[in-house]
């Protein structure tokens, strides 16, 4: 019993081991609210690209056809903008989305690109063709 409240003691101790990781919680609280918010953003992206008025893939066919045949818009529904639209519903928010999608996408790849081990291993490269 003595070892049972030994170590409850400890557990509620304020002294802290120098190997452990120290975690500020307001970090741990910042990281979780940057998850939330990342995930919002990417699906209010895949969202609004792929599902609202009918997604981006349901606009692609009939706007080319519109474009390199004798077809109309109107032939597809659409009347004037912003009332009817036909299948060209929700168009601006589909592309806004792809744009920024594509945004997205490159921000990543470039950070990932120029990230610190990218940069260290060019600088070993660099240090090797020195000393030879």
């Amino acid at each position: 019993m003595n070892r049972f409240f030994e170590e409850i003691k400890e557990f509620f101790l304020d002294i802290e081991d120098p190997a452990e990781p120290k975690y500020d919680p307001v970090h741990v609280a910042g990281m979780i609210v940057i998850v939330l918010l990342a995930n919002t953003v990417l699906f209010w992206l895949l969202w609004s690209l792929l599902v609202f008025g009918g997604g981006i893939q349901a606009k692609v066919l009939p706007f080319l056809a519109v474009l390199f045949t004798s077809k109309t818009a109107g032939d597809f529904g659409y009347v004037g903008y912003p009332y009817e639209m036909g299948v060209f519903e929700g168009w601006v928010t589909n592309v806004v989305a792809l744009a920024l999608a594509v945004f997205v996408l490159w921000a990543f790849w470039y950070a990932y690109n120029n990230s610190y081990t990218g940069k260290r291993k060019d600088i070993n490269e660099d240090k090797k063709q020195q000393e030879t």
